[in-house]
């Protein structure tokens, strides 16, 4: 068993204490307001430290930042019966205990919160401290092997020893390895890691305590890693991990001072925030690669929705897609058929960003693809449910609104997938009318059926096709009822009669920017019949 009390070994345990703090640098003005407090009301005032003292009449506790009790306020009773050694009357009567109480009470309360808000500071200026960004300056030109070298080299020469060297785990934390050194030949680097169970020194400083052997030969048990008649073992950590050991060696049998111990764990935080660096360096570069990479794909999406819409006599199309996380599972597209139909389509791709973004894109590209070809709305949600379930590894479900607009006729043949809304709003200001109920997803059963209808576009008229993410943020901001249009009829109504499809499309689009549907893709199709 190990003997930790031989005369040869030293342990330093790191305890982490409050700095004392003095009453002036605690509360500079105290003594002016013990001075004045004594002048107004004849009693002693006074903030103790000690345990009561005698002829003490009242006392009340004064916390610090962290609720524990940080000293007393007392009150005493001065000798004699004068107010005040100079400029009060004799014969004026002293307070009464009960009278200058409360505001005894009230100075304590407000020592008590200068305390807590002493202790805010302090905290809150160490964390803005570890704020700083980390950037690589610029022309920095040392390797980290350099930096490390170079404070090995100064934390040796320091406390006058003869060679360091850092010794880091790996990532099963089995072993260490020596990543660098100071006064050691270079092929020690060269070495396989040692393994980290046995060796006693490095696994005392890894639970956080320095290691002093005075003289390693009378000490082979705690497995010093060089050949050297003395040396100190101290940990290198960040505040979450341990990284690994710093070993100090000494030519010759000696001490190490507390202080320079100290020191040299000073060093070894300088070289853990040296590694830290390099490593926030590293992630930083790659986070900016990534987020470069996600702008990328957030245009390639925004440039796959219309910009121009259709030119079809007495109609006006107009669209909207705000993707949550930038890159989503939203689009809305339309396209005039070779028949001279319109197609206009709200599509919702489910999953959470990327994964949202690539199945819109198949989404997309198979509604473009079956379009082509004749067909209605019942049938091209069922081709496409058909592609997404046989292209996809079952888990690529999707919403999809579908309208067919005969321009001449204004016949609209519309078909569901999912929970959007498609709304009919008539020109006449009548009741709107929701077209559209509850179908199952796209991409969830090969055999599954889309509900669907017919309905005619007068003049007038305003057609909306809703994504499930608009649909819920319409019922927030109270556009749409929870169960029907019966409330939010008229609402809706204004909203959407009047003015352009473009016009249309702002308004719904600041009403929904209100409601609390950060987290949603949103999407609004509207299309308009113009009057004669």
């Amino acid at each position: 068993m190990t003997n930790k009390s031989a005369p040869q070994l030293r342990l330093h345990i790191e305890e982490c204490s409050p700095v004392p703090v003095t009453v002036a640098e605690r509360f500079p003005q105290l003594a002016a307001l013990c001075d004045g407090f004594q002048r107004a009301t004849g009693w002693q005032l006074r903030f103790q430290t000690s345990p009561a003292e005698l002829g003490e009449t009242w006392s009340a506790p004064v916390p610090d930042g962290r609720g524990e009790s940080v000293g007393r306020i007392t009150l005493q009773r001065p000798v004699g019966d004068s107010l005040s050694p100079e400029g009060s009357l004799d014969s004026q009567p002293r307070p009464e205990l009960a009278q200058v109480r409360p505001l005894a009470l009230a100075i304590a309360g407000v020592l008590g919160e200068m305390n807590r808000l002493g202790h805010a500071i302090w905290q809150r200026e160490a964390e803005l401290a570890a704020g700083v960004p980390v950037a690589a300056r610029h022309g920095e030109e040392a390797h980290l092997a350099d930096r490390l070298e170079a404070v090995l080299k100064g934390g040796t020469e320091a406390v006058g020893a003869t060679a360091a060297g850092l010794y880091l785990l790996d990532e099963a934390t089995s072993s260490l390895k020596l990543r660098a050194a100071f006064g050691l030949p270079q092929e020690r680097l060269l070495r396989p890691a040692r393994p980290l169970r046995g060796s006693v020194a490095d696994l005392e400083a890894l639970v956080g305590h320095a290691v002093v052997l005075e003289d390693t030969a009378m000490l082979p048990h705690w497995r010093c890693p060089e050949d050297f008649p003395s040396a100190v073992c101290v940990p290198v950590s960040s505040p979450s991990m341990p990284l690994g050991t710093l070993w100090v060696f000494s030519s010759e049998p000696r001490d190490f001072s507390p202080s320079e111990t100290n020191l040299i764990e000073i060093v070894a935080g300088r070289v853990a925030a040296d590694l830290e660096r390099e490593m926030l360096l590293a992630a930083g570069t790659e986070a900016k690669r990534r987020e470069k990479q996600f702008d990328l794909a957030e245009q390639w999406q925004h440039d796959r929705l219309p910009s121009v819409a259709p030119l079809v006599d007495g109609f006006e199309l107009a669209g909207w897609t705000r993707q949550a996380a930038g890159i989503g599972g939203d689009f809305y597209d339309w396209t005039v058929l070779p028949d001279g139909c319109i197609a206009a389509i709200v599509g919702d791709a489910q999953g959470t960003l990327l994964e949202a973004g690539l199945n819109v894109a198949a989404l997309q590209a198979a509604v473009r693809a079956h379009s082509v070809y004749r067909h209605n709305a019942a049938s091209i949600l069922a081709r496409v449910n058909e592609t997404l379930w046989t292209g996809s590894a079952g888990d690529q479900f999707a919403a999809l609104s579908y309208a067919l607009i005969e321009p001449g006729r204004g016949i609209v043949e519309f078909a569901l997938a999912g929970n959007g809304a498609v709304l009919l709003i008539p020109g006449d200001r009548s009741a709107p009318r929701m077209l559209s109920h509850a179908a199952p997803l796209l991409g969830n059963d090969p055999d599954a059926e889309f509900p669907g209808g017919r309905d005619a576009l007068h003049a007038g008229d305003t057609l909306v096709l809703l994504s499930e993410g608009a649909s819920r943020a319409a019922i927030a901001v109270g556009l749409l009822g929870a169960g029907s249009l019966s409330d939010s009829g008229p609402s809706l109504t204004s909203t959407l009669i009047g003015g352009s499809a473009e016009q249309s499309v702002s308004r719904l689009r600041q009403l929904l920017d209100r409601s609390d549907s950060a987290a949603d893709d949103l999407t609004v199709l509207v299309i308009k019949r113009r009057r004669s």
